[in-house]
């Protein structure tokens, strides 16, 4: 068997006259780990293959795409809970095919009522702490659930919680990325009330390959799935939770989870290379990918070439721009007059593009109008159904497993996304009672001539908005399919400018993934950027493109997660 194939890869290399030996792969980019899926029917992309399977056999079951994105992210929940739960919040952007439109969904929580500022000033905290009971804020995940599923779903929830509940009863293998994070998670918040009962079973992180069993999410699971929303925000887990809180010195309430509603709301767009891209507004970061984009686009990337200085510099220092907004113009717009329109239009990006010099690096750009890295992690998921509806969805904990805090007997962790909110007085994102904080999570979607084209979205705190951005230059201005686009190395640029903090003032520093040209980063020193080891990961990619042409689906999910797109 061994020398067939040895001499079909000699055939291979013989036929295709313009290969040579030792090239990785017979087509495509070197890089490329696999092809991309092409499916007619329906498609769908996610962090864990198990949960791409799910969201496969709700839309086989005949559900829509709404349907079987919220399966597969309550699988995830159950399956990646380093990233995501229903302790957490939720985003998302659906095409409708029926009325030709997009629709946006803020499914964020809000900060406690009796929780004041003065509570931190009072302890002399500079910061939100990152666990225990000061960054949680209301879970809104399962609230953005049923919003999602009342307007755009087909089957009933008991159908579409089904396989999360069944493979939290029954047990599922964790795979290798996730029991990575898992045990770093343990590390990290073992002590914290309830947290081990649930997520070290014997006292240790499950490996990759051992089963991992969670009976009391599956109650929970069930007992939402027969009663309803108000069953986590009025009913028995809403009271488990608020009590949870209170024993430990919190001051989320059970009032707090009643008062809970999400939000639709209508997406933002820039132009770029003849297609529209689509963000959600803030509180999340996502028109800092359209700040990027702008400023971007009078360059002929294309002719500059993928990996090229100047796409690399042009890219940092667009980046740069974006984010000095984004540390303190990005907040919860009903507590802020947020000037969106203003920040995404042409003629801002022109202003601030003349900051920009092509041949040296900046130090320190103005915030345009009146970050240490997050290390956040989420989960993207991304679904598309015969009927041509498309979901671009993304949930999270904020970092890892969120706050540590695990009501008891519910089987799973409370987020931890207060952590982002500012505690310096007057700015937009400063915390206050009932506000949502700056969020990092964002789906994103692009349309083409009024048509969907590409739901996808990147994971990773601050890395998302930077991910986005490489995407698209990816497949529009280097020619990439959308799976050479997520695989393809990236460049993550960090500085000090955040939204709990202060403005830039040294130029931040930049991560090279493997795989750029060997003296990409002499020359960009050349130009003053400083370099530095990435702090985290480079992000997770899914995506799925419609091809209106042929009438048929592009699925891909990227090699740095456990993942997998398929389709039917």
């Amino acid at each position: 068997m061994f020398l067939k194939l040895c001499s079909l890869a000699l055939v291979l290399l013989h036929v295709g006259g313009e290969l040579c030996q030792g090239e990785d792969r017979p087509f495509g980019l070197p890089f490329a780990t696999r092809s991309e899926v092409i499916a007619r029917h329906g498609m769908a992309a996610t962090s864990q293959p198990l949960a791409t399977m799910a969201a496969l056999d709700i839309l086989r079951q005949g559900g829509s795409a709404v349907d079987a994105a919220i399966a597969a992210n309550a699988v995830l929940g159950l399956m990646e809970p380093t990233g995501c739960g229903i302790g957490g919040d939720l985003f998302a952007i659906v095409w409708d095919a029926k009325s030709q439109k997009l629709h946006g969904l803020n499914g964020s929580g809000r900060s406690p009522a009796r929780l004041r500022l003065e509570d931190f000033t009072e302890r002399n905290l500079s910061k939100i702490p990152s666990s225990g009971v000061m960054p949680i804020s209301v879970p809104g995940c399962v609230d953005g659930w049923f919003s999602l599923h009342q307007r755009f779903g087909k089957l009933s929830m008991q159908q579409v919680l089904a396989p999360a509940i069944r493979y939290a009863e029954e047990g599922f293998p964790v795979s290798e990325i996730i029991a990575g994070y898992w045990k770093a998670g343990g590390r990290a918040l073992r002590d914290q009330p309830g947290f081990a009962d649930v997520f070290l079973p014997g006292g240790t992180a499950p490996a990759k390959g051992d089963l991992f069993r969670n009976p009391a999410l599956a109650k929970t699971l069930l007992r939402i799935a027969e009663n309803g929303r108000d069953e986590f925000y009025r009913g028995r887990t809403a009271k488990v939770i608020a009590e949870c809180i209170e024993q430990n010195g919190g001051w989320l309430s059970a009032d707090d989870l009643a008062a809970h509603h999400s939000e639709w709301v209508d997406p933002v767009s820039v132009s770029y290379r003849g297609v529209e891209v689509w963000e959600l507004p803030p509180n999340g970061q996502g028109i800092a990918a359209l700040q990027m984009l702008n400023v971007l686009e009078p360059w002929d990337l294309k002719e500059a070439g993928f990996g090229s200085p100047l796409h690399a510099h042009l890219f940092i220092e667009a980046k740069k721009l974006a984010f000095e907004d984004r540390a303190r113009l990005y907040a919860d717009p009903k507590f802020a007059e947020i000037p969106v329109e203003r920040l995404i239009s042409r003629e801002y990006a022109d202003e601030r593009r003349a900051l920009l010099n092509p041949e040296k690096a900046a130090n320190e750009y103005p915030v345009g109008l009146p970050h240490a890295l997050q290390e956040g992690d989420t989960i993207y998921l991304t679904v598309a159904d015969a009927d041509r509806n498309m979901v671009s969805l993304i949930q999270s904990n904020y970092r890892g497993f969120g706050s540590g805090i695990c009501p008891p007997g519910l089987g799973f962790c409370l987020q931890n996304r207060g952590e982002l909110f500012d505690l310096t007085p007057g700015r937009f994102n400063t915390y206050a009672p009932g506000k949502r904080p700056f969020h990092t999570i964002i789906p994103a979607f692009v349309t083409k001539q009024g048509k969907p084209y590409l739901s996808f979205g990147v994971m990773g705190g601050a890395t998302q908005p930077q991910g986005h951005v490489q995407i698209l230059m990816n497949i529009l201005d280097f020619g990439m399919n959308i799976q050479e686009a997520g695989d393809a190395p990236r460049i993550l640029h960090s500085g000090s400018s955040q939204p709990t903090g202060e403005q830039m003032r040294d130029g931040g520093t930049v991560a090279l993934e493997s795989g750029f040209p060997a003296d990409l980063q002499s020359v960009l020193e050349s130009k003053g950027h400083q370099f530095r080891p990435a702090p985290g990961q480079f992000g997770g990619y899914q995506g799925i493109m419609y091809d209106a042409e042929r009438d048929v689906y592009f699925g891909a999910s990227e090699s740095r997660k456990d993942g997998l797109a398929a389709g039917y």
